[in-house]
């Protein structure tokens, strides 16, 4: 039954759910609406606790009866101990951090380890759209125009792959989405349109 629920999820929050152990310890850094903390809740016993910029977001979250307070990621992360959750979690989140880098040492600090999606700025609708229209593109997973975006970092599955290896940490899982489904790794680069890494801290 977990698993045909945690199905109705977006692909890499039904990833992410399938592989958090049961009864973790989980910190969902951006959670939005909280979907995913209450999978995680129902399906998998876990202590799920949540951070959110959005404060309808937040009060949609509280509603629900999820513990997740307001807050930005971005300075907020440095309240929690070390090591204090099994798994972190930054879905959709990281091309919006003030320094990538920075949110990416913070995560595997206070989690022993951590999952990170984001948007494949090098998929091959965002080349074809520069390429020939020479504007920035308007996607699903990129919908607003690039002087109303939160998104000030795009990145690619290399850019983090090489963020990844400049930090030391080890990647210990990746996956590859297009259009709701999940892809083979074979030119992930430019045929994902996001990509979810597991991580630890090497």
């Amino acid at each position: 039954m977990a698993e045909l629920r945690a199905s109705t999820l977006r692909p890499d929050l039904a990833v992410i759910a399938h592989h958090v152990p049961d009864g973790a310890r989980v910190l969902d850094v951006g959670c939005g609406d909280g979907v995913l903390m209450a999978a995680l809740q129902r399906d998998k016993q876990a202590d799920a606790r949540g951070i959110e910029i959005d404060p309808e977001c937040v009060e949609r979250c509280v509603a629900q009866g999820l513990s997740v307070v307001q807050g930005d990621a971005d300075r907020d992360l440095t309240f929690y101990p070390d090591g204090a959750f099994d798994v972190a979690i930054l879905s959709q989140t990281l091309q919006t951090a003030a320094r990538p880098d920075h949110m990416m040492r913070e995560l595997l600090r206070v989690g022993r380890r951590a999952f990170v999606s984001f948007p494949n700025f090098a998929y091959w609708r965002m080349r074809w759209a520069l390429m020939s229209q020479g504007r920035m593109p308007v996607t699903r997973h990129l919908p607003v125009t690039w002087y109303a975006t939160q998104n000030i970092h795009h990145v690619t599955v290399k850019d983090f792959e090489a963020l990844a290896s400049d930090l030391g940490i080890a990647i210990e899982n990746r996956w590859f989405f297009t259009r709701e489904r999940e892809i083979g790794e074979g030119g992930a680069n430019w045929r994902a349109e996001y990509a979810l890494f597991e991580v630890s801290g090497g």
